[in-house]
C-alpha cells in the first residue's frame, strides 16, 4: 500500500486545459472516491495517476517515487474499469492469472494468488467458467480478482459499476467496502453516481470544470458544502435553493414572502443570499422528525408526490420555486392539496447570492 499525492497536476489537449493545477494527498490504505458530473476531469485525473495520460504539468507520486515518467507497468497499481475487459477465451482461472503468468512468476506462485483472490471474493465455484457463462456482477467480481491478484500499492476504479442493474449495483457496492476491509489497501475510485460516493468513501473529492470543489468525509461535504454546487451535487434529492434577500432577521424571497432566518450567520439587511433547505429538513407537520428549537412553518399547496414506501417525496411551490420535501410514516396525498410543512431553520444553509460560496457561521 502507498500514499497518493497530487501536486498542481494540469492536463491540457494542445491549449485546451481539462484539468486545472490541482492539489490532493490520499493516505495510505484510504477509500478516495472522485465525483462530479460528466466532463468534469476525474476519470482523466484518474488515469493520470495510472499512467494512461501523460500528465501537462505538476507531479504524482506514489509512495516515495515521483511517477511522471514511469509506464503503467512500473507504476505497481492496478485498475478494474467499467467495461471488465476479460479475454473470454479464457477461464476464470486463466483470467486471473494472466498479468502474473506474463510476468514469468512460478505456476505455484499463480495458483496460491489465483487461489486467494478467488476466496476472497466468493469466486472459487467460478474458476473453470468461460466469463459468457458469468453474470454482470460476476464478471466485475473477476476484474477485481484480476486487479488484487498482483498486490499493487493503489487499486484504481473506474465507474466499474455503471454497466450493472440497479440492484447488483447495490450488491456490488457492498463487495467493494469489504474487499476494502479486508485488503486495507488505497483505492482511488470514479463514479458520477454520489449515492456511489456518499456510501464507499472514506473521504469524497467533488470536482467540477477541472477543479476540485470540495474534499472532505461524506457526512462532511453533505453537511457542510461550500458552495451551492456542492449542496445540488451532493445528496439526494438535491439542495432545494431560493434566492432571497435578508430584511429585520428574516429572508424575504422574491415573491414577498418570507421566512426566519437560519440561527449562527451574521447577516445585514439588504444581503442578497440564497436560503438551502434540504428534503429531509422541510416535512409536514405530524409527518416530521422533531429536530431542535429553530423551526418555522409555511403552508405549501402540493403539486406532485412519488410515494416511495417509508416515505413519500412531496412537491410543492415555494417563493415560485418548486422544491422537494420529504413525508415519513407517508399518507396519500392529492395534488392541490395544501399542508403546513416545519422548516427545521438550524439545519438549513445560505450561500452568498452572486457567487455561490457557503457564507460562514459564527
Amino acid at each position: 500500500m502507498a500514499q497518493v499525492h497530487l501536486r498542481d497536476v494540469v492536463k491540457k489537449y494542445g491549449v485546451l486545459e481539462v484539468v486545472h493545477s490541482i492539489n490532493l494527498d490520499i493516505a495510505d490504505g484510504e477509500f478516495v472516491v472522485l465525483v462530479g458530473p460528466s466532463g468534469c476531469g476525474k476519470s482523466t485525473t484518474l488515469r493520470m495517476i495510472a499512467g494512461l495520460e501523460a500528465i501537462s504539468g505538476g507531479d504524482v507520486r506514489i509512495g516515495d517515487a515521483v511517477v511522471n515518467d514511469l509506464p503503467p507497468r512500473e507504476r505497481n497499481i492496478s485498475m478494474v474499469f467499467q467495461n471488465y475487459a476479460l479475454y473470454p477465451h479464457m477461464s476464470v482461472r486463466e483470467n486471473l492469472g494472466f498479468s502474473l503468468k506474463i510476468s514469468k512468476r512460478s505456476q505455484d506462485e499463480i495458483d496460491k494468488a489465483v487461489d486467494e483472490a478467488a476466496e476472497i471474493l466468493s469466486l472459487t465455484p467460478l474458476l473453470d467458467r468461460k466469463p459468457g457463462a458469468l453474470s454482470g456482477g460476476q464478471r466485475q467480481r473477476v476484474a477485481m480478482g484480476r486487479a488484487i491478484v498482483r498486490h499493487p500499492e493503489v487499486f484504481l476504479f473506474d465507474e466499474p459499476l455503471s454497466n450493472l442493474d440497479a440492484k447488483l449495483r447495490t450488491q456490488m457496492r457492498v463487495e467493494i467496502k469489504k474487499l476494502h476491509q479486508k485488503l486495507k489497501s488505497t483505492i482511488v475510485y470514479v463514479t458520477h453516481d454520489q449515492v456511489e460516493a456518499m456510501t464507499l468513501a472514506d473521504r469524497i473529492v467533488i470536482m467540477r470544470d477541472g477543479h476540485i470543489e470540495q474534499v472532505g468525509t461524506p457526512l462532511d461535504v453533505f453537511e457542510n458544502p461550500v458552495n451551492t454546487f456542492v449542496g445540488t451535487f451532493i445528496g439526494s434529492p438535491p439542495m432545494n435553493l431560493l434566492d432571497g434577500t435578508v430584511k429585520n432577521g428574516n429572508i424575504q424571497f422574491t415573491d414577498g414572502s418570507t421566512i426566519k432566518a437560519p440561527p449562527g450567520y451574521d447577516l445585514s439587511d439588504g444581503q442578497a443570499v440564497t436560503f438551502g433547505v434540504r428534503a429531509d429538513n422541510i416535512m409536514p407537520v405530524g409527518h416530521a422528525l422533531p429536530r431542535g428549537e429553530h423551526i418555522s412553518e409555511v403552508e405549501l399547496e402540493i403539486n406532485l408526490t412519488e410515494p416511495l414506501g417509508t416515505e413519500t417525496l412531496l412537491f410543492a411551490t415555494l417563493a415560485g420555486a418548486e422544491v422537494q420535501a420529504k413525508m415519513l410514516n407517508p399518507r396519500p396525498v392529492q395534488a392541490g392539496e395544501r399542508l403546513t410543512f416545519q422548516v427545521m431553520l438550524d439545519r438549513c444553509h445560505l450561500f452568498d447570492a452572486e457567487t455561490g460560496v457557503a457564507l460562514n457561521k459564527v
